[in-house]
């Protein structure tokens, strides 16, 4: 008997999808090299890059390596974090509109505290660097969480 595809494992994969696809290095550079960010359309794909993560760093200076473990950690954590959400709440959920607000709104809460926490790796950290940071972080899962709560609509009761 094939298992359930349950909200939370409809949302881990929806997430860790968009991490991997749309915040890998060669991506995030193309975009930000192609496209225009006075267009919807690369506005939205700039959006999309937030969770970046990378192999190395671009110069070995130690400002760029905390910067890289810091997104690559960041990547790491929401992909955690909305797991962890998901599968606090989603027992509760089994998908339809209830699947989706979840979903959306697990992104949103995930990314802001992967970014407030992440911000205290880069060098000379402060709170309010670290609010604005998840400031940024909450308007990625606002923007690219729909994707996560239109996938996890589609779940079906464990």
């Amino acid at each position: 008997m094939a298992k359930a595809r349950t909200v939370t494992t409809l949302g881990i994969i929806a997430t860790a999808a968009l991490v991997l696809v749309f915040g890998n290095q060669p991506f995030v550079e193309w975009v930000h090299n192609h496209t225009n960010p006075d267009s919807a359309w690369g506005w939205f794909l700039r959006v999309l890059t937030w969770p970046q993560w990378a192999f190395g760093p671009i110069d070995g200076s130690s400002r760029a390596m905390r910067q890289l473990l810091a997104n690559d950690l960041r990547a790491l954590l929401l992909i955690l974090f909305v797991a962890l959400i998901l599968g606090v709440v989603a027992k509760a959920v089994t998908g339809g509109a209830g699947g989706f607000f979840l979903g959306w709104s697990a992104l949103i809460f995930a990314s802001a505290l992967a970014a407030f926490l992440t911000s205290f790796i880069i060098a000379n950290p402060t709170l309010v660097g670290a609010f604005q940071t998840a400031a940024g972080g909450s308007a990625y899962g606002l923007f690219a969480g729909w994707i996560v709560g239109a996938v996890t609509a589609t779940a079906k009761a464990a």
